[in-house]
This record gives C-alpha cells, sequence and structure tokens, in this order.
C-alpha cells in the first residue's frame, strides 16, 4: 500500500489528510499540536494515522516554525552587513502613510537593532558597475566581532547587489574562512532580484532572524523521519502557494513563513474550478486564528510587495490577512463592555469547556452554551467536552456586563462574527472590491460553524463547505504543485522598450527556473514557466504585475499596444480609474517556475452511509430555543436539501444552518448554504 500524507499545524490542532493512492480514498483527521515541540507532535500524528511509516510515499506540511518565532520575537540574535554610510536604511524603514492620522499607531521595533548594524566600505553604482572596492579587512574584522559577540546568523545587504553581486559574495567567503559553516548567512541578492532598499533589507532581516529556527525543525523532523523508518521526503508548503523540498526551504527560509495558512488558499483555487466559481472569499477559521484569501479568477490573490507582522517582504506571497479570532479565542469585560480576543487559551488549558483547567470563556465556549456544538462528537468524537464548565465561564462573564448566559454568548459569537467580518472587508472593499460577488468557502475546524453569521455582516448569500472542512488546508496542500518564482530588475519606459531585449531576459530567468525544476526531480513534461512584467505609470510609486501570454509575444508587432490595454484594464479593476493616454514604464520582470503534481487536487469519493437524522438537539438563534435535526455529513445524498435549523457532523468540523438558511449536499461532495435575508 502507499499513501500520501498532507499536515497542516496550526496552533490548537494539526489537521492530517491521507490519500490511499491505491483505493483513491480519502480521510481527514486531527491530532493535538505540541507548541514548542512540533516534531514530536508531526511523529505523534502520524503514528494515529495507524498506517507503517514505510507506507507513506509523500509528505508535505505546512510549518508555522519561522512565523512563530516571528511573532514571539524568538528569532536568531542578527547581525546586520550593509555599505558604510547606510547602517540606518533599516532603522529609518518608511513613513507612517496608511495610519497617518491613528494616535495609537506604533512603528514596529526593528529586528536588527542599530548597535548591532555595522557598515563596510566598497560601493556598487546603479548600473552595476563597481564604484569603491570593497574594504576586505573591514568585514574580516566583522567576522571576528560576529563570533566573538555570539550572533547567531548575519544578514547581508548591499546597495544595487541584486545587480552585481559580487561584494557580497566575496563578503560571505570571509565571513565562512573565519567562522566556518554553523552560522546562518543570508545574502539580499538571493533573498530578492529587486530595488526598493529598505524592503529588501527587511526581507534579508527576517530571513536571518526566522532561519536558523527553521531550519533546525527542519533537520530535525528530517532525521527523526529516518529514525521512524519513513522514505518519504519531507515537503514544506511555501509562502506563494506552491511546494518546495525541505533541502530548498533550509537554504530559503523564508519562503516558508506563511506555510500553513496558504494550503486552504491553493485549496480553494482548485475548488473554485471544480465549481466555476472564479471569486471566492477562503475563510480559515481554527482554534487560534481566523485567516483571510482571495481567489480571483481561479488563482490566489497574490502579492509582490506583502509584509509579516508589519515588516515588508519582497517576494510572492499569498495575500493573507489574519487575526486573532478562532475557536479558543478569550472573551472578557473590558471598559464595562465585551471583547473577543486576540489573546487565545490555546491547546492548554483551551477553553473551559475541554476540561483542562481552562476557566476564562471562548467562543468555543459559547457555541457550547448555544447548542451549537456536540459535546460528544469534537474533533470527530475524540474529546467530550464539558458544557457545565461553559456554562459556568459564559455566566461569569455575563454577570460582569450585566447579561444573562445565553445573551452573553450570543454577545461573544456576534461580536467575533463582525470581527472577521470586518477581516474580509479589509482584503475586499478596500481594495474596491464587494464583497456580495463572492463566494463564501468556509474551512478550519469552526469556520463552518461561524460562516452563517459571517456571510450575513457582509451580505452574501452563497457559502461552500468543502469536504473534509477541518482539514481543507492540508488537501489543498496535498495537491499542490512545485513552485518557484524569480524576477529581476529590468527597467524601461515604453517608449524605450527593445522586445528583443526583454525576451532575452525573460528566457534566462525562464530557463533558470527549469534548471531548478529539474533539480526537484520534476520531469520536462510536467514542468511549466509563467511570465510576467511589473507595470506602473510614469510618476507613480508601486506596480501591477501583467501577465505575459509567452516569450514570442515581446518581439510582436502589436506588443506594446496590447501590454498597455491589458495594464489599463487591471488598473482599473484594481484601482476603479485608469489613463490609456499616460505613458508606462516597466520596472520588474518574474517568471514562475510549476512543477506539476501528478494527482493534483482530487476529491475523496468516500462510501455513504445509510440512514437520515442522528438526533434532535436544543440549538439558540436570537434568543430563540429551536429543536434542531442533527445530521451525519457521511449520510447525505447527493441532492439532499436541509431546511434550518440543522447541525451537520463530520470529524473535522460542525455546520450550523440557521432558521435563515438552507443546506444542499452536491454531486461534487460540497455543501452549498444559501443564506436568506432575515425578513
Amino acid at each position: 500500500m502507499a499513501f500520501r500524507v498532507a499536515m497542516d499545524i496550526g496552533g490548537t490542532f494539526t489537521d492530517i489528510v491521507v490519500h490511499d493512492t491505491e483505493t483513491g480514498n480519502f480521510t481527514a483527521s486531527k491530532a493535538d499540536t505540541t507548541p514548542g515541540r512540533l516534531t514530536d507532535g508531526v511523529l505523534q500524528a502520524i503514528t494515529q494515522l495507524r498506517i507503517e511509516p514505510g507506507e507513506i510515499e509523500y509528505f508535505v506540511h505546512g510549518t508555522t516554525q519561522g512565523l512563530n518565532a516571528l511573532l514571539e520575537r524568538k528569532g536568531a540574535n542578527v547581525m546586520l552587513i550593509t555599505n558604510e554610510g547606510m547602517r540606518d536604511v533599516y532603522t529609518i524603514a518608511r513613513g507612517n502613510r496608511t495610519r497617518m492620522f491613528d494616535i495609537h499607531y506604533r512603528k514596529q521595533k526593528p529586528l536588527v537593532a542599530r548597535e548591532d548594524t555595522f557598515g563596510v566600505g566598497g560601493r556598487v553604482k546603479a548600473d552595476g558597475t563597481e564604484l569603491y572596492q570593497l574594504d576586505e579587512q573591514r568585514v574580516h574584522e566583522l567576522a571576528v566581532a560576529a563570533r566573538e559577540r555570539g550572533y547567531e546568523s548575519i544578514a547581508v545587504c548591499l546597495l544595487f547587489s541584486f545587480l552585481a553581486p559580487e561584494h557580497e559574495l566575496r563578503i560571505e567567503e570571509i565571513l565562512r574562512e573565519v567562522l566556518g559553516e554553523e552560522i546562518m548567512i543570508v545574502l539580499s541578492h538571493r533573498v530578492s532580484g529587486e530595488w526598493r532598499e529598505y524592503e529588501r533589507t527587511s526581507s534579508t532581516v527576517l530571513e536571518a532572524y526566522t532561519g536558523p529556527v527553521v531550519r533546525n525543525y527542519l533537520e530535525q523532523i528530517g532525521e527523526r523521519f529516518v529514525q521512524t523508518g519513513i522514505s518519504a521526503q519531507v515537503q514544506v508548503m511555501q509562502s506563494s502557494g506552491g511546494i518546495v523540498s525541505a533541502d530548498f526551504a533550509r537554504q530559503h527560509p523564508l519562503q516558508t513563513l506563511l506555510s500553513g495558512p496558504v494550503g486552504g488558499a491553493a485549496g480553494g483555487a482548485a475548488l473554485s474550478k471544480v465549481l466555476a466559481t472564479p471569486h471566492a472569499i477562503c475563510i480559515d477559521m481554527g482554534g487560534t486564528s481566523f485567516d483571510v484569501s482571495l481567489i480571483l479568477n481561479h488563482a490566489p490573490d497574490i502579492t509582490t510587495d506583502g509584509s509579516a507582522d508589519g515588516f515588508p517582504v519582497l517576494m510572492p506571497l499569498v495575500n493573507l490577512h489574519t487575526i486573532g479570532a478562532g475557536g479558543g479565542s478569550i472573551a472578557r469585560c473590558a471598559g464595562g463592555g465585551l471583547r473577543v480576543g486576540p489573546d487565545s487559551a490555546g491547546a492548554t488549558p483551551g477553553p473551559a469547556s475541554y476540561g483542562r483547567g481552562g476557566t476564562e470563556p471562548t467562543i468555543t465556549d459559547a457555541n457550547v452554551v448555544l447548542g451549537r456544538v456536540d459535546p460528544d462528537w469534537f474533533a470527530g468524537g475524540r474529546m467530550t467536552l464539558d458544557g457545565v464548565a461553559a456554562s459556568v465561564a459564559v455566566e461569569r462573564l455575563g454577570a460582569e456586563i450585566g447579561l444573562g448566559t445565553i445573551e452573553a454568548a450570543e454577545g461573544v459569537l456576534d461580536i467575533a462574527n463582525a470581527t472577521m467580518a470586518q477581516a474580509i472587508r479589509t482584503l475586499t472593499v478596500e481594495h474596491g472590491l464587494e464583497p456580495t460577488d463572492f463566494t463564501l468557502i468556509a474551512f478550519g475546524g469552526a469556520g463552518p460553524m461561524h460562516a452563517e453569521g459571517i456571510a450575513r455582516e457582509l451580505g452574501v448569500t452563497r457559502v461552500i463547505v468543502p469536504e473534509y472542512p477541518g482539514a481543507f488546508s492540508a488537501w489543498g496542500m496535498l495537491g499542490a504543485d512545485v513552485r518557484r518564482d524569480f524576477s529581476h530588475q529590468f527597467y524601461v519606459q515604453r517608449d524605450l522598450l527593445d522586445g528583443t531585449e526583454l525576451q532575452v531576459a525573460l528566457r534566462k530567468l525562464g530557463d533558470e527556473a527549469r534548471e531548478v525544476l529539474t533539480t526537484q526531480a520534476i520531469t520536462t513534461d510536467m514542468q511549466g514557466v509563467e511570465y510576467a512584467l511589473d507595470m506602473r505609470y510614469i510618476g507613480q510609486d508601486y506596480t501591477l504585475s501583467i501577465p505575459l501570454l509567452g516569450l514570442d509575444e515581446v518581439v510582436g508587432k502589436d506588443f506594446i499596444g496590447d501590454i498597455a490595454s491589458r495594464f489599463e484594464r487591471s488598473h482599473r479593476s484594481r484601482y476603479g480609474h485608469a489613463n490609456g493616454a499616460a505613458p508606462f514604464e516597466i520596472v520588474n520582470i518574474r517568471v514562475t517556475g510549476t512543477g506539476k503534481s501528478p494527482h493534483g487536487h482530487i476529491t475523496g469519493g468516500s462510501a455513504l452511509e445509510s440512514g437520515g437524522v442522528v438526533k434532535n438537539v436544543a440549538i439558540v438563534f436570537n434568543g430563540e430555543t429551536h429543536t434542531a435535526p442533527v445530521y451525519k455529513r457521511s449520510r447525505l445524498i447527493p441532492g439532499q436539501r436541509i431546511m434550518g435549523p440543522a447541525i451537520v457532523l463530520e470529524e473535522t468540523t460542525t455546520t450550523v444552518i440557521s432558521p435563515l438558511a438552507s443546506l444542499t449536499r452536491e454531486v461534487s461532495g460540497v455543501l452549498t448554504m444559501e443564506v436568506h435575508p432575515r425578513a
């Protein structure tokens, strides 16, 4: 037998999807996450699968090690080396343009202090030619200082190194001569091939700060796999929505920063194609956080200049917005009012209903009080929740704010849903997109439970609950393609554009992409290369990435007119206006190399059980108690329609349908919820 395994390691649970390649069947389950000991948690989860280690032929997972190190500020002690006279680039950073009038705004404290930033003599000009020779003696002195002061990694970011990397490469040689191979050295030209000095420095520092943690974790899990008898190579989800090998991730750990959440976006894009739904909002609500991503024209919304915890990142990554709103988010009285999150009870002690010593009320406890969770079937029946403990915790909260237990529980959910809806508006309304034009794809352990409430807040009328929603991010990882992204500065204004020169530059990056894919055992027939240009109107600061149809297009006689029209349409779609008469310029070229998964995203096709309603329970909506039937999802037949109120149970989550909604089990296996008006 041969199995393919995917894991999404969350803050509370590790979601698992297993594909039996012989029978085609899928199974999904959960295991407890072991914070601080993620390697142990992964091995425990594999043991729980009850399959032989040697039968695992493919393993992919999303790791939160780098992101956790950043969020908790537990990364490496970093030395930053830059050009003499440029020490303050990283400390000064950028001005507060987006929150100019926010009196509560506080700029992020840099990950590297000024006293840990050092300048070296030597300079490369903007055209890539050398202005001053590198001061090698100064580099040697800094190498000795790095050893004496105990720095764990070194970030090197020199002016225009993306055009001429020789100085950075020589610095690395000198550092290695003194420090050996133990210390991590990050060169900016390997992190990003683009301009914007601060953003490139920030990206380099981020990799140096989080890299040792990620590298150690990947080395540990590789060793444990060998000890356990698992021969499958460890694969890792990267922030752009593609898969890379653990060996590559060790060398480029920044690529894994958003490793876990982007699996949901990859799965959402695959599902949107199956359902012919071009635009979708993906919501992933777990035990600790709530992640939002968009699917536009069947593809994840990918940005090339995103941020991580307030620090800019120059690399392609899925445009995610994350807030602290999960099943474990704590509700409390603050300033006489009710506040939910962002702090979480986590896996330990967890919500009061977990019975692990937690006493503070959480979103999960509120759902238990309102009858929206089956205490005997939580996490697929692996846990039994304590309804009395949940009621006591919520009742105590209600007493603080002058509400009864039921009122307090509904208040907790209303505030949580409103907060999550606002997070969605950050990616939609604030970018000129109307949420009502989208379908909501709800997943995560708590996503389908809150989907209807969030949809009502946004005016969305259609919700999709995919198969294995509690482990949907893992399912997205399992069928994702290998992906490598390359970029390079190519600055030219429209009137000076030479199509042949552009074609040569694109082909060079394309060949590099194919070479890298080949080293990852991707055969030529499974390789794909996509090209794009970063464009803007002259005088603008930021760019839009415009896809190309192919290499031959750029030398065609109509290319300038065609690409100008595409840029104009994209600009109008993004910003609501465009100026066809204004001249444009190209800033960067981009190439994405993909290695197609031989299996792709396929559905489980699990066999249907017999039977209908499992039982009836009391459930509360808007202060009114209803008797609601409880269904098992595996017993719903294609085309079956359920009128609310009702609950649908499955191994990894619970779907809640109010009296103002209905649910249909589609032939494709997904559940479609129609949200009806309150009237």
